[in-house]
């Protein structure tokens, strides 16, 4: 874009821009269209407008009387239809001047909700595949108009001449392009045809392809929406729908959800996806605006806890961004999103009250986006909750069935807890649920909402050690000199060690350490290791009594017998450490490494002791 050379104008006087069109176009190429392949979208809507426009003015007209033509052979692409057409004053008016909206027209000003695209755009997109745009009019507001040819180039100039009626003898426009060499890759027949098909399937008005080969051309949209449609019994009406969502999305649909909001005339399906997806990975939905597609990718027409489904939805008041490939974020989207998600809760609800194999499917697969929907929505959660599948100390199983079990709910704060603890707590009769995974500790606190008659508490340590059964007061005597040589070995890992009797009893130990625990150790030691500057300062105000990790050794255990029973030191303390190591590598928590060394030190050592008394 240039000025011109000031010294060219009086002061004072009006000035006007210099547009580059080629940087114009290649600006709209790079960042405002996604594809050059949108040319036909474009051409499309202003045929479409034109279609609106001329039903307007002839409303008596029947049913697909006017329709759009379209034509590719290779060396021309032309789109034709039987819109209003355009006057001299129309062509000045929208062609002269780019990217000026017809929907701005005297005309049609009070019908501006029933236009989708903006005429100058529209062509100003087809420099993105040609280098000249050819358009042939005449007006249907005139019946003795004649037509006009306008001529527009890539560098900006044009041509317009008025031509003898019979040039075009009926009302409407058409617009051909010669393609560039470079663009053959959108407008040989067969890639105008699909995009036609791709773009315009669900369009209102008729539309044609041809490729020249004979024949009156081949129905781009032979059949209307399939909601749309009648069908002789609603199995056949649901049978319909999932089909039409099976050829869009390529997936067989667990069901099918009809979208109906009349207030914004949007019509449309929801399909159910068959599997589980990753937890907030949101799919982009089929998005049309009065027939025309606008977007495969619109994820905001949904809340983002419905990653669960995939929507192909026409809508009649959606407003389009500049692009025309998203949707504008205003109160209207915000309203048709929150109506939307109302209609998916409906259908768990009726899926939960009437259809119980659907129910247990749809959680199998998406358990994971229902208990996000359940922690902000008390409804699903008064519903679904008890239905929900966890993982517990009795397996994975919903919480239905481990509460009629487990009048006292124990849950973890962390997989981690679960892990370490599950074997035992089972064998001790403790129900435990894990509460490590997204949503599930929240959710498992608010089943006493639902059931007031089971109670719900976290699991720390102390919960779990209280189950365990001490040893009578001559075994505890006779291993305390183990004990204590087991408490200076591993002094270093600020974990103390006792001996208990739980089962099974196949588990030598358990080593019961939280990770807040260990966190407020680190802190600790940090502060000690900073003691005197500011950081230590900072460290030791915040530093607590640092809780220990406890190691907990079974005395049911025969090898736990044989080891507290070891009177040679050395023996006794590397048989504690790898005591330690076994217990910490069945906790699965990751490993710190000192604690890989003492693992590896203790099976070196172990090992070297039984060579040795084996010679």
């Amino acid at each position: 874009m240039t000025l011109p050379d000031a010294s060219s104008n009086p002061a004072g006087a009006d000035r006007t821009f210099q547009v580059d069109l080629r940087g114009l176009v290649d600006l709209l190429s790079h960042h405002l269209y996604s594809s050059p392949r949108v040319y036909l979208r474009e051409l499309l809507q202003n045929a479409v407008d034109a279609l609106t426009a001329r039903h307007t003015l002839e409303p008596a007209a029947p049913e697909g009387a006017f329709g759009i033509r379209l034509y590719a052979d290779g060396s021309v692409v032309r789109v034709e239809d039987d819109g209003v057409g355009l006057t001299e004053a129309d062509v000045h008016t929208f062609l002269a001047t780019i990217g000026r909206s017809s929907k701005r027209a005297e005309q049609v000003a009070e019908q501006r909700g029933d236009f989708i695209g903006q005429f100058g755009i529209g062509l100003l997109s087809c420099f993105l595949v040609a280098d000249e745009i050819h358009v042939v009019s005449r007006s249907a507001r005139t019946p003795d108009a004649p037509a006009m040819e306008w001529r527009g180039r890539g560098d900006g100039s044009y041509t317009l001449r008025t031509l003898r009626a019979s040039a075009r003898p009926r009302p409407g426009t058409t617009v051909t392009l010669t393609p560039r060499a470079d663009a053959g890759e959108w407008t040989r027949p067969t890639q105008v045809r699909a995009l036609a098909r791709h773009f315009g399937s669900l369009l209102r008005h008729p539309v044609t392809f041809s490729d020249g080969t004979g024949g009156t051309g081949t129905a781009v949209n032979p059949e209307p929406a399939p909601w749309a449609r009648t069908h002789p019994t609603p199995g056949a009406r649901s049978r319909a729908l999932a089909a039409y969502g099976e050829e869009v999305f390529g997936f067989t649909p667990l069901d099918t959800i009809e979208l109906d909001l009349p207030a914004v005339g949007l019509k449309g399906i929801a399909c159910v996806l068959p599997q589980a997806v990753p937890a907030g990975r949101r799919h982009g939905h089929r998005v049309h605006v009065k027939g025309m597609l606008l977007s495969e990718q619109a994820e905001e027409i949904l809340p983002e806890w419905a990653f669960f489904v995939r929507c192909v939805v026409d809508a009649e008041s959606l407003r389009p961004t500049a692009s025309r490939e998203s949707l504008y974020e205003d109160d209207t989207l915000a309203a048709v999103r929150d109506a939307l998600a109302e209609r998916l809760r409906a259908w768990i609800a009726r899926a939960a009250a009437s259809d119980p194999d659907l129910l247990a499917r749809f959680l199998h697969a998406h358990h994971l986006a229902v208990k996000s929907l359940a922690v902000h929505d008390d409804e699903i959660l008064r519903m679904l909750l008890p239905w929900l599948p966890f993982e517990t100390t009795d397996g994975h199983t919903t919480l239905d069935a481990f509460a009629r079990t487990h009048r006292t709910v124990l849950v973890t704060a962390n997989v981690e807890e679960f892990r370490q603890v599950a074997a035992i707590a089972s064998a001790a009769g403790l129900g435990v649920v894990n509460g490590g995974y997204t949503y599930d500790r929240e959710l498992v606190h608010r089943l006493p909402e639902i059931r007031p008659e089971t109670s719900v508490a976290d699991l720390d340590p102390a919960t779990l050690t209280a189950h365990l059964d001490p040893v009578d007061r001559e075994t505890e005597l006779a291993a305390a000199a183990y004990l204590a040589r087991a408490r200076e070995a591993l002094a270093v890992f600020d974990c103390d060690v006792a001996l208990r009797t739980f089962q099974p009893a196949s588990a030598p130990a358990l080593l019961v350490d939280s990770r807040e625990a260990r966190h407020e150790r680190t802190r600790s030691q940090l502060a000690r290791e900073q003691e005197g500057g500011l950081w230590g300062d900072i460290l030791g105000a915040l530093r607590q009594e640092a809780p220990r990790a406890q190691l907990i050794l079974n005395q049911l255990n025969p090898l736990v017998r044989t080891a507290v029973a070891i009177d040679e030191p050395e023996l006794a303390r590397t048989s504690a450490e790898a005591l330690y190591g076994q217990a910490a590598l069945l906790s699965r928590r990751p490993l710190r490494p000192a604690e890989s060394s003492l693992i590896n030190r203790s099976f070196l050592d172990l090992l070297a002791h039984a060579l040795r008394k084996d010679h």
